[in-house]
């Protein structure tokens, strides 16, 4: 059995970015993704996400605010 180590370090690298980006236009341009207000992500999901990597951070992001898992990127932040 292969380990894993390689892909949680991806997978953390992944997050560490999603944590670390910022919306790049619109009300909130500048604000990390992380500070989004959940309100703001779920028009997103009923308006639709925008393709590409945005758009899949956006999802992500969502997912995590939704789900009340922010807590979990809060030590991510500024790395």
């Amino acid at each position: 059995m292969e380990s894993n180590k390689g892909g949680s370090s991806i997978n953390n690298n992944i997050l560490v970015e999603l944590v670390n980006t910022s919306m790049p236009y619109g009300k909130y341009t500048g604000r990390l993704l992380c500070d989004l207000p959940e309100p703001y992500l779920v028009w997103f999901r009923q308006k639709g996400f925008p393709e590409g990597k945005l758009g899949q951070q956006l999802s992500a992001m969502y997912e995590i605010k939704v789900n009340g898992l922010e807590y979990l990127l809060r030590p991510l932040k500024n790395l």
